[in-house]
């Protein structure tokens, strides 16, 4: 029975979650021992398969989504948005942190609480637990890892804004050098989301980038990036234009500040 407006989750989101509890109870089990000394084996709970699609779909996908980006199946039903995998490496200057990645995946060597405050599992020994074998966990554990790697976004947004919008405000967005060159100091880049309550407006910034549609265009003194990427793009294809944009747009909510607690 429902209270309120509260989102409840489904029968498959229920079947996931209880997954979860069940993978981390296991996990937390120590194997039990007859008194003839026989094995008695957990029943496998994890899919035979060791491939990297078929891990992630299995375990990471109800949360994160099929393509990464947070927006899974079960996301209505928890109290903190899973976080975007997609952006991975451009929040890191544009490489892949693969050993930082697997780390926390993995969880080993830390608490509980210090792996996304407990609200994202410990995988490292659900896989040991799940699989049955150090062996084949490490091989799980690998193979999301790299699919991770490829999920990453194709456009580097870090260096975009490296190439085209530092010269004016700044490498961390507050503000740079050049800015007395214009009749307008350029806005500080960080503080987008303090200016809208707490929340990014995206599209709203990915309309002001482009610039092709909005008639007055910080009085013409930023480029029309719009403009300028279609010219770059290859056969003129505006899904490249976008794509720019968009990393852009990702890289800006990346850089927020946020409000003191």
């Amino acid at each position: 029975m429902t209270q309120g407006n509260s989102p409840q989750p489904g029968p498959a989101h229920v079947k996931w979650l209880r997954l979860i509890a069940v993978a981390a109870f296991v996990a937390a089990t120590p194997v039990v021992v007859s008194a003839q000394g026989a094995r008695h084996d957990t029943p496998s709970l994890a899919p035979e398969s060791l491939g990297a699609t078929e891990s992630y779909e299995f375990y990471c996908a109800p949360c994160h989504g099929e393509t990464g980006k947070g927006d899974g199946p079960v996301t209505a039903a928890l109290r903190v948005r899973p976080a975007d995998l997609t952006t991975l490496a451009e929040r890191n200057g544009g490489v892949f942190p693969r050993e930082r990645v697997e780390s926390f995946v993995n969880g080993a060597g830390r608490p509980v609480a210090a792996h996304g405050t407990s609200r994202m599992p410990v995988w490292g020994p659900a896989f040991r637990a799940l699989d049955g074998s150090d062996a084949r966990a490490r091989v799980r554990l690998a193979a999301i890892v790299g699919h991770l790697e490829s999920l990453q976004a194709r456009e580097d947004g870090a260096a975009i804004y490296r190439a085209n919008c530092a010269s004016c405000h700044g490498p961390t967005g507050h503000g740079g050098a050049n800015a007395v060159r214009t009749r307008k100091a350029p806005p500080d880049l960080t503080k987008y989301a303090l200016r809208n309550g707490g929340v990014f407006p995206s599209e709203r910034l990915a309309r002001i980038i482009d610039g092709r549609d909005v008639t007055s265009h910080l009085d013409r003194e930023m480029p029309v990036w719009g403009r300028t990427f279609m010219r770059a793009a290859k056969d003129g294809d505006d899904a490249q234009v976008k794509a720019r944009i968009e990393a852009l747009v990702r890289f800006l909510q990346s850089i927020q500040e946020r409000a003191a607690e």
